[in-house]
């Protein structure tokens, strides 16, 4: 008899054809092999501040909820390190000279209507941001470092330095995914909501590329 997929196992399956488009898009390939600018990459973080700020705004909100409040932890926690990364990178008065991109307006939106509603919704974009980074952020940082010749100012995003083993972090955090109370219509939409945050990272990137077209024009 074949074996029943988990649910993370599911949910990784039918994300990825989903996550690939957002890890090749051209804004993000440029800017780590060398076509990308320095002034791409703050744009980049830029709007990372308004997302992070959105879902941990949600955590908070959501703190007591019994199923989220088991995917939360303080040392995923990204909003100091951007801070410190747009102060290196723009100055003390960084968040007077940032604004949101017309899909960073849409995603946060999002997330902050799904922390207020939908707690499952919510799981799903905590899970595709903060997995996200925990398995592709260190090598990215580290491909940054060398572009930019940064040593860890300005790439706090992809640091954590409190997460010893990433790998046993995300094994924990999947089987707390097959453990929720989900039943199988409810986990349908989780999974739905996943491929809506990879289709809002992929059309980020798209906002990013037209914005950099408008700089160079």
């Amino acid at each position: 008899m074949k074996a029943v997929a988990s649910f993370s196992a599911a949910l990784r399956e039918r994300s990825s054809a989903a996550h690939a488009p957002s890890e090749l898009a051209d804004f993000m390939v440029d800017l780590i092999t060398g076509a990308g600018t320095r002034e791409d990459y703050i744009a980049h973080v830029a709007q990372q501040w308004f997302i992070y700020e959105a879902l941990e705004a949600g955590a908070d909100r959501l703190r007591d909820d019994p199923v989220v409040s088991v995917f939360l932890s303080d040392k995923l926690t990204r909003l100091p390190a951007i801070r410190a990364d747009l102060a290196f990178l723009i100055g003390p008065d960084w968040r007077e000279r940032i604004s949101p991109l017309p899909t960073t307006q849409a995603y946060v939106s999002r997330i902050r209507r799904l922390a207020a509603r939908w707690p499952g919704g919510f799981v799903a974009h905590h899970y595709t941001r903060y997995l996200g980074d925990l398995s592709g952020g260190p090598s990215i940082g580290r491909l940054l470092q060398r572009r930019f010749g940064f040593e860890t100012n300005g790439i706090g995003l992809y640091l954590f330095a409190d997460i010893a083993d990433p790998t046993a972090f995300k094994r924990v955090y999947r089987e707390q995914l097959d453990a929720a109370p989900w039943d199988d219509d409810e986990k349908e939409r989780v999974i739905d909501e996943v491929l809506v945050a990879y289709r809002f990272t992929s059309e980020l990137c798209a906002d990013l590329a037209r914005a950099k077209a408008g700089r160079v024009a």
